[in-house]
């Protein structure tokens, strides 16, 4: 077998059932991955200096295809169910095994990197990611942390991750749903991914693991799926929301540094970043939408599923042949004004929550108490046209618990008593904003604007919402700010924007029974006075 690269010293495949290898390529540069990249044809280079690559069959997670692990750890404090699929231990290690023999005789790249970039090292999770693909260990470069050279002659993983696209698993005999797959095993500290290219089975796959670690082992930490910038004057601010909700776009503000776009964690008295990289959609892209991302999009970035404009190298992000999802990774240093490390010392002094209402019912913006604000991370709201449907106008309504129930091991009530306890302590604001529409439901009424959204979100940060006074909400009781500075003030109580009056009442009451279904499923777990801050139906 032979070695290149940097190896710690204290490294040991056969440790983990890895024996009779080819070649082992060991924390290689973002460089000689392309390269090898390209050599294996793997890969093109954009004209951006980008590197282009193709998933294969998945341009996607599969959902159906996550497992835990149910052992002696995890059989007690997993929320088993549809998103946490339990998986027999005994099956787990066969699989294994299986995944190393597969890798016999072939090539694979291993990087050491981290996760969480708290100041306090109780919180950090070192991995070894092992990978069947150069683009695969670029990608993870580019999304955990990178460890200094100098500290990788020592470096121990507490974790280790085994990306192997090209093996498959036998259903009936592995104990899988199909051939590709993603299991996380908690007790030994391993996610076997097989099956697959698609990059974000490795990220996510982390951050389902960080979303156990933190609150069982940690305490006082919260994981959250959401973007968060600081102000000049270090104030801390939160964005949390689904697909389409606007929370790349709305986190990206000039006027402060981004901590990063999309997974965190609230500690004590500090706000950290997972991750050393963004991971963001691409589709319809354009520098005049997404100048950071634009701008990001270079040598050392990886582009997946997109295709070149015909007869040059120039991508045509408006190409949705291959997926609707296509994808962008890159070291967050990629954006100006990121900071490093991506951290900030305090606690959150503004949280949003950020809904695209295609129904045009809730207020584009408005305050909750710590109460409701538990309510509404539960519920995890958004609504939106399913536009890929020829002749589907109506809006569908969508929940996911904390704004990210895919990648929850723990009941979502157990990350909402957490959020609570930290929102008493810290007195944080806590806001809903719907970046959705106005003035009736989609096909009636207007999106609304982008301009009166980043008004909003600045009065704000800067305070200016404190000093207007606040109605509330006669379904959903929030509190409705009566002007704000750079908004038409008719627009901030959606009711006053409806043609009728009674027709918007009757919507919202609908849509109130939508939440308290949804919410169902929790009350066993709920604390009474977050129930009592349910829509009134």
């Amino acid at each position: 077998m032979q070695e290149f690269g940097l190896k710690p010293s204290t490294a040991n495949l056969e440790e983990v059932g890895l024996k009779n290898l080819k070649s082992v390529y060991w924390n290689l540069s973002p460089e000689e991955l392309v390269e090898h990249s390209i050599s294996k044809g793997m890969g093109h280079l954009a004209d951006n200096g980008a590197l282009v690559i193709y998933t294969g069959k998945f341009t996607g997670r599969s959902p159906e295809d996550r497992f835990i692990v149910k052992d002696s750890t995890t059989t007690s404090k997993v929320n088993w169910g549809k998103v946490n699929l339990p998986f027999e231990s005994r099956k787990f290690d066969s699989l294994w095994r299986k995944a190393c023999s597969y890798l016999k005789k072939k090539e694979v790249y291993i990087r050491d990197l981290s996760a969480n970039a708290s100041a306090n090292p109780e919180y950090r999770l070192d991995l070894r990611v092992i990978t069947e693909y150069p683009w695969s260990n670029q990608f993870a470069n580019n999304m955990f942390l990178r460890p200094k050279r100098e500290d990788l002659g020592g470096f121990d993983p507490k974790w280790t991750v085994l990306c192997a696209p090209g093996f498959e698993a036998v259903p009936e005999r592995d104990g899988t749903r199909q051939g590709n797959f993603a299991i996380i095993n908690v007790k030994k500290r391993r996610v076997l991914i097989g099956g697959t290219g698609y990059t974000g089975e490795i990220k996510k796959g982390i951050f389902s693991v960080i979303n156990f670690v933190l609150p069982t082992r940690t305490k006082n930490a919260l994981p959250m799926h959401c973007s968060a910038n600081l102000g000049k004057d270090g104030d801390i601010a939160l964005f949390f929301g689904l697909s389409g909700t606007g929370k790349t776009t709305l986190s990206a503000d000039p006027n402060r540094m981004l901590i990063g776009d999309d997974e965190h964690a609230w500690g004590d008295k500090e706000v950290f970043n997972f991750e050393g990289g963004c991971y963001a959609k691409t589709i319809d892209l354009t520098p005049e939408k997404e100048p950071d991302i634009f701008k990001a999009i270079r040598h050392g970035a990886i582009l997946e599923n997109v295709k070149f404009i015909d007869g040059t190298r120039e991508v045509d992000y408006a190409d949705r042949s291959i997926t609707e999802n296509t994808r962008v990774s890159y070291p967050i240093y990629h954006i100006d004004n990121a900071l490093n490390p991506s951290r900030a010392d305090g606690d959150p002094k503004n949280i949003f929550f950020l809904t695209c209402d295609a129904y045009g019912i809730l207020p584009p913006i408005s305050r909750l108490t710590p109460e409701q604000a538990m309510y509404y991370f539960i519920s995890g709201y958004t609504a939106r046209v399913a536009g890929t449907e020829v002749g589907v106008k109506e809006p569908k309504s969508t929940f996911s618990a904390c704004f990210g129930a895919p990648f929850l091991p723990l009941h979502p009530a157990r990350y909402a008593d957490l959020l609570g306890k930290k929102l008493h302590k810290s007195k944080a604001n806590v806001w809903l904003v719907n970046t959705g529409w106005s003035g009736g439901p989609y096909g009636v009424g207007s999106r609304m604007k982008l301009s009166y959204t980043r008004a909003m979100i600045t009065a704000a940060l800067n305070g200016e919402l404190d000093k207007v006074s606040f109605e509330k909400h006669a379904t959903f009781g929030m509190e409705i700010p009566v002007s704000c500075p750079g908004v038409p003030s008719e627009l901030l109580n959606p009711r006053n924007t409806w043609k009728s009056a009674s027709e918007y009442d009757a919507k919202a009451k609908s849509l109130a029974k939508e939440f308290v279904s949804n919410f169902e499923k929790y009350a066993d777990q709920v604390k009474p006075e977050v129930m009592a801050v349910s829509p009134k139906v």
